[in-house]
């Protein structure tokens, strides 16, 4: 025990001036499978790989919604990999919800998880569209109020969640399949062959290709 220990200590050590050594690290990043079979040990090593370099909200989502359904599943992965590679007291974890029919609850101090579903970046741009009508109702707002920076205001109130900066694509297609459409039109996307068996190395690596971009504003 005392060796793993000591493993998980000098870990902890690199992965954090791993972070630190980063010009620009991302504030959100979004994992994207499109892959279509999950594997639950690989997302998780990139949860806790994400939390380890500091990046404070990490979004997960899979366009058949296979992780958001199994969400437990996932979560007993992340805690597992959580106490052997961070060593870190698990029983304060647990998983915050991209939908508001659960109870929203912080992952750690210091990064927040969402398990997302296509489902979820649509159902935020229709509630941002209802809570705007209602203001047009109530006379507060007009409908020549609608634009960018409006639905922005609407969406991050709905939502509680800042913009991805960072998606990291898994697979093959060259789509996000639905990952929060509206948020992501400002996110650098970079692709990866795949997810299964991915290392610590390519992980950082494309962080590593983050920090050295210019941020590409819609472009």
């Amino acid at each position: 025990r005392g060796p793993a220990r000591g493993g998980a200590a000098r870990g902890r050590q690199r992965w954090r001036a791993d972070g630190r050594a980063l010009r620009k690290l991302p504030v959100h990043v979004g994992l994207v499978v499109t892959e279509e079979e999950p594997s639950y040990a690989d997302m998780a090593s990139l949860v806790v790989w994400c939390m380890a370099v500091g990046i404070s909200y990490v979004s997960v989502y899979d366009h058949n919604g296979i992780f958001k359904r199994n969400n437990s599943r996932l979560m007993d992965e992340i805690l597992k990999q959580q106490q052997e590679l961070l060593g870190l007291d698990c029983s304060k974890y647990s998983m915050e919800f991209a939908n508001h029919d659960k109870t929203g609850q912080v992952l750690n101090c210091q990064s927040t998880l969402k398990v997302l579903s296509p489902e979820d970046g649509k159902a935020d741009i229709v509630k941002a569209a209802q809570n705007f009508c209602q203001l047009v109702a109530q006379q507060q707002r007009t409908h020549s109020d609608l634009d960018v920076n409006m639905l922005d205001n609407l969406l991050s109130s709905t939502h509680g969640f800042p913009d991805p900066d960072l998606v990291l694509k898994f697979g093959p297609v060259d789509s996000t399949l639905g990952f929060l459409p509206w948020h992501i039109r400002l996110t650098e996307i970079i692709s990866l062959p795949s997810h299964l068996n991915i290392s610590y190395e390519e992980f950082f690596s494309a962080l590593h290709h983050y920090a050295a971009c210019e941020q590409r504003w819609g472009k």
